[in-house]
């Protein structure tokens, strides 16, 4: 099984990251997928929405694993990995990851401390979904450094194009210098206000400033009060509102991630021949 690693990446919080993550993750696993996520992010957020509220009491965490990899030590098979009802596969994350981003400053090979840990369990997956910590720091460059995919979700109340330059000028740099199968999927329109003319033309401005350079998602994920109340329930939308708005929006979402994947592998084959 060669494992599609995307990292959902933007520097600025509260766009949407982790919801996105969670449940694009359970939208994949519908799909049949073998599905493993990765919380990448001190504040575990992504930990906390699927049920487990008291991250620094769980016995490993990412920080663990990538210190393993800093030490050499031996990974058992299945460490640390914590099984989610809805078919996905979790590597928690808890505050220690923040001291684990100072221990990587002075690391050898310290961009790939990651992807050298996913290459150990890539092979039991069909995804791995990377939850990025909003900066662009050390743990955002190893999550860049893992993935050959990143999706950028964007809140659609403001333009964010200030952050999303530097956070394109943080790809590419990742892709000529460490790691040159990245690729970007798109970039996700996320708490869309669609009853508000500003949300409307900030999402066209989006797409004027950027979509013929990078693929915009045709699907974009409504802005709803039931959505963020999910994550306090440690399930994903389909399971807290399955014929909700959002659930569809993140079921198109799905098929629009599939899509791309397909249309790529098309292409490798054309080459390939």
């Amino acid at each position: 099984m060669n494992a599609q690693v995307i990292a959902l990446a933007n520097q600025k919080g509260g766009v949407t990251k982790t919801t996105s993550c969670v449940n694009l993750a359970a939208g994949l696993a519908q799909a049949g997928k073998k599905v493993l996520v990765v919380d990448c992010d001190p504040q575990a957020s992504l930990t906390i929405s699927l049920g487990h509220p008291q991250p620094d009491r769980l016995p490993v965490t990412l920080s663990d694993m990538m210190g393993k990899m800093l030490n050499e030590q031996t990974i058992t098979p299945g460490e640390g990995i914590l099984h989610h009802p809805e078919g996905i596969d979790l590597i928690p994350a808890d505050i220690q990851l923040s001291g684990m981003e100072v221990s990587l400053v002075n690391a050898m090979s310290r961009e790939t401390t990651l992807r050298r840990y996913l290459d150990t369990v890539k092979n039991q997956y069909t995804h791995i979904l990377l939850d990025c910590q909003p900066s662009l720091g050390m743990l955002t460059v190893n999550a860049l450094a893992a993935a050959n995919r990143v999706i950028i979700p964007v809140q659609a109340e403001y333009l964010p194009a200030k952050g999303l330059e530097q956070l394109l000028q943080t790809i590419a740099k990742v892709r000529r210098q460490i790691n040159p199968k990245l690729q970007i999927d798109g970039i996700l329109l996320a708490m869309v206000d669609n009853r508000t003319n500003f949300a409307k033309e900030t999402a066209s401005l989006l797409r004027d400033t950027y979509g013929g350079k990078i693929k915009v998602f045709s699907t974009e994920i409504p802005h709803s009060v039931r959505a963020k109340e999910i994550s306090a329930e440690g399930k994903s939308i389909f399971a807290h509102d399955p014929s909700g708005k959002v659930a569809a929006a993140y079921q198109s979402l799905t098929k629009e991630v599939l899509k791309i994947e397909k249309q790529r592998e098309k292409n490798r084959a054309g080459i390939g021949r």
